[in-house]
């Protein structure tokens, strides 16, 4: 179950990511309902990590989370905000996804 709410606690992180990436393009009350949701995303982000954190090594869960917040946030730039996919992005992001699933895999718990 604390890797469950590891994984969706990382999602959040993408959505928070995201919201700062979209507050930062727009301008007014659109820009402030963006924030909005990056302060929700951020809250429930972190008690999601809290709590996974309850039971698994602190270590693990947050370069896990780090990870799946680092590589859904560069999924998103490519398919939302149009950046480059270019080989080198790709190899890496792959190489830490690959680090994601070798941590998940030799953790205790």
């Amino acid at each position: 179950m604390n890797w469950i709410l590891l994984v969706i606690g990382g999602l959040f992180e993408v959505g928070f990511a995201s919201c700062l990436g979209k507050a930062n393009e727009t301008k007014g009350i659109e820009s402030t309902y963006w924030m909005l949701g990056f302060l929700i995303c951020l809250s429930i982000s972190m008690i999601l990590l809290y709590k996974a954190t309850q039971e698994l090594p602190i270590g693990t869960a947050y370069a896990v989370w780090t990870g799946i917040g680092a590589v859904g946030t560069v999924l998103v730039g490519i398919f939302i905000f149009k950046e480059p996919a270019t080989f080198w992005r790709i190899f890496f992001l792959t190489t830490l996804i690959a680090s994601i699933i070798g941590l998940k895999y030799v953790s205790n718990h």
